[in-house]
C-alpha cells in the first residue's frame, strides 16, 4: 500500500518520554519516505511538562489536536516534581482523562520473547519458547474510575475505592477479545477473582455468554492469582489473556518481564472504530535516566510498530521494522538495560541509528530479504 496520508499526535510527555518518542518518531519518518506515505506529526505538551507550561496535565489544545488525528503517539509521563500534587492534578490523571475523553476502552499489549534476547528473560530457555500471547485488558471501567474516598488522619483514617462494571462494558471487551483470538490461536484464557468479587462474578458470567458468540474459540476461565503463578510456569499455554482494568494492569507488567525488560514491551488502546487509538510503551518516565541518552527504545519503536499495522494496516511496513531490529539484535547491539556478556553496549541515539542503517539496507537490497518494494 502506498501513498497513505496520516495526521499522528505526538505526545512526548516526561523523564526518558521525549528520548524514546523521538526514535519512534524517526523510524515512521524512514518508513514514510521509504514506502511513499506522507506522516503528518503533530507534537503536543501532556502529562507533567503539560502542567509546567500550561498548569494542566491535558490542555484543551492537546485533548483536540489528539481528537482530530488518525493515531496518538505517547512517550512517558510523571515524575517527583507532580508526586506531591492531589491525585486529580497530577500527570496520570491527564492520562485517565485522555482515556475517557476519547472514549478509549480496551488496552493491548502483546508479549513476545524475541530469540536474540531469550537470554536476558528470568526465566530458563524451555520455559519461554514459542511464548507469544496478547494480554486484552478493559481500560474505562472498574477501581481505577470509580469513587475513591479517604476520610480522617492518623490511626483513625480509613479509604474506600469502589469497583464497578455494567454488563456492556464486558460485552464489548469480550467481543474484541475472542475476534483477536479467532485470528491467532483461537484460545481465550478470561481472568477473574468470581469466587470473592461480584464484579468478577459478572465478568464470568458475561464472558461465558460471549463465548457462545465465537463457538471456534475455546474459553478457559482462571482466577488471577493463578493466571499470575501461570504466567510463570507455562507462558506459552497463552494465546489471548482477556481481563479487567485492575488485574490487566498488573499482569501486563508482570508478563512484560518474561520478555526480559520492560522497556521492551508496546501497547495500544483503542475504543469504537474510526476514533484515534493511543500507543505508547508500557514503562514509566525513569527520570534517574532522562537526559543520558541510555533509555531502550524498542517498547516505543514497537508501539509505532503497532500503529502502522493496528490504524494503518501497514503490515509490511511493520514487519520491514520488526526484521530491521530483530537484527541489529542478532549482531549483538544492546542498550545497557538490555546487555548480555559479550554484546556490544550503545547510547540510546546510536542503537536507534543501527536501527535506521538496517532499514535502508533492507530495501537497497531487497532481494536479499524478499522485501517487494
Amino acid at each position: 500500500m502506498s501513498g497513505v496520508r496520516k495526521t499522528i499526535a505526538v505526545l512526548p510527555g516526561d523523564g526518558i518520554g521525549p528520548e524514546v518518542t523521538h526514535a519512534a518518531v524517526q523510524i515512521l519518518e524512514d518508513c514514510a519516505k521509504s514506502f511513499e506515505h506522507k506522516f503528518e506529526f503533530h507534537e503536543l505538551a501532556f502529562g507533567g511538562a503539560a502542567i509546567e507550561r500550561y498548569g494542566s496535565p491535558l490542555p484543551a489544545e492537546t485533548l483536540a489536536g489528539c481528537r482530530s488525528a488518525d493515531a496518538i503517539l505517547l512517550g512517558a509521563i510523571g515524575g517527583p516534581p507532580w508526586d506531591g500534587l492531589a491525585l486529580d492534578e497530577r500527570p496520570e490523571a491527564g492520562l485517565l482523562g485522555l482515556r475517557k475523553a476519547l472514549g478509549l476502552y480496551i488496552n493491548l499489549r502483546p508479549i513476545r520473547v524475541r530469540p536474540a534476547l531469550s537470554g536476558i528473560s528470568p526465566l530458563r530457555r524451555e520455559r519461554i519458547n514459542d511464548c507469544d500471547f496478547e494480554i486484552i485488558r478493559e481500560l474505562s471501567g472498574d477501581i481505577y474510575f470509580g469513587a475513591h474516598e479517604l476520610i480522617g488522619e492518623g490511626s483513625g483514617a480509613r479509604a474506600r475505592d469502589v469497583a464497578e462494571y455494567s454488563a456492556p462494558e464486558i460485552e464489548r471487551v469480550a467481543r474484541y477479545a475472542f475476534e483477536r483470538a479467532a485470528g491467532r490461536n483461537r484460545r481465550v484464557a478470561s481472568v477473574d477473582k468470581a469466587n470473592v468479587l461480584a464484579t468478577s462474578a459478572l465478568w464470568r458470567q458475561t464472558v461465558t455468554r460471549i463465548a457462545r458468540e465465537y463457538p471456534e474459540v475455546t474459553l478457559e476461565h482462571l482466577y488471577v492469582d493463578n493466571a499470575a503463578m501461570q504466567l510463570l510456569l507455562r507462558p506459552a499455554q497463552f494465546d489471548v489473556i482477556l481481563t479487567g482494568n485492575l488485574f490487566g494492569d498488573i499482569l501486563s507488567d508482570e508478563a512484560a518481564a518474561l520478555a526480559g525488560s520492560i522497556g521492551l514491551i508496546p501497547s495500544f488502546s483503542r475504543g469504537r472504530d474510526g476514533q484515534p487509538a493511543l500507543y505508547e510503551p508500557i514503562h514509566g518516565s525513569a527520570p534517574s535516566l532522562a537526559g543520558k541518552d541510555v533509555a531502550c527504545p524498542l517498547g516505543a519503536i514497537f508501539s509505532a510498530v503497532l500503529l502502522l499495522r493496528e490504524s494503518f494496516g501497514l503490515e509490511i511496513e511493520a514487519q520491514w521494522i520488526e526484521a530491521a531490529v530483530d537484527r541489529v539484535l542478532d549482531h549483538g547491539f544492546r542498550t545497557i538495560d538490555i546487555a548480555e556478556t559479550g554484546g556490544r553496549v550503545l547510547r540510546s541515539s546510536e542503537f536507534t541509528e543501527h536501527i535506521r542503517a538496517e532499514l535502508h539496507d533492507a530495501l537497497v537490497h531487497s532481494e536479499r530479504y524478499g522485501w517487494g518494494v
